[in-house]
């Protein structure tokens, strides 16, 4: 695949994960961005962050350039991360559903730290503030990691194979 087209296609496969996250905007912690990052890292590798660093401006873009914001430059690279380990020590399938749901338990903590600015008090705040929402994201993303991991990979491989991406 020609460069212009990977990039095309990278450009792609970020708006797609910017649709989802809007698309289930209204739904307090229930997304689908988790599980796709982790497919994208398992079937196209480092391509995974050039994805994410386009899916980051999107989002900062879209609700503005926030402290929050910051946290995104570093959470989903560490899911891509974690997926690429887990990878490596030949996970099964299911596996991914569970990293799934400890990235979402874990996810309000992962956010706070940028709050280190107002101190460590404002980081605790922060994240024990979130947990009835990460209880939620972390139970949700074992859900839809559950059910929507095999067929999501099962077209990217496609796609892939297929010369589409």
């Amino acid at each position: 695949m020609s460069r212009t087209r990977q990039t095309a296609a990278d450009g792609l496969l970020a708006a797609v994960l910017f649709a989802l996250q809007i698309s289930l905007i209204h739904l307090p912690n229930i997304e689908l961005v988790s599980v796709m990052v982790i497919v994208y890292t398992l079937v196209l590798g480092k391509r995974v962050l050039n994805i994410l660093a386009v899916f980051t401006i999107l989002e900062g873009m879209f609700h503005g350039f926030g402290i929050w914001w910051v946290s995104y430059l570093y959470i989903w690279p560490v899911l891509a991360g974690l997926t690429a380990l887990l990878k490596r020590r030949g996970v099964p399938d299911w596996g991914y559903g569970i990293l799934s749901c400890l990235f979402g338990f874990s996810f309000g903590f992962l956010c706070a730290l940028p709050y280190i600015a107002g101190g460590w008090g404002a980081v605790f705040a922060w994240w024990i503030s979130g947990i009835p929402f990460d209880v939620v994201h972390g139970i949700s993303n074992l859900v839809i990691g559950l059910v929507l991991f095999k067929p999501v990979k099962k077209v990217l491989n496609l796609c892939v194979t297929n010369r589409v991406i």
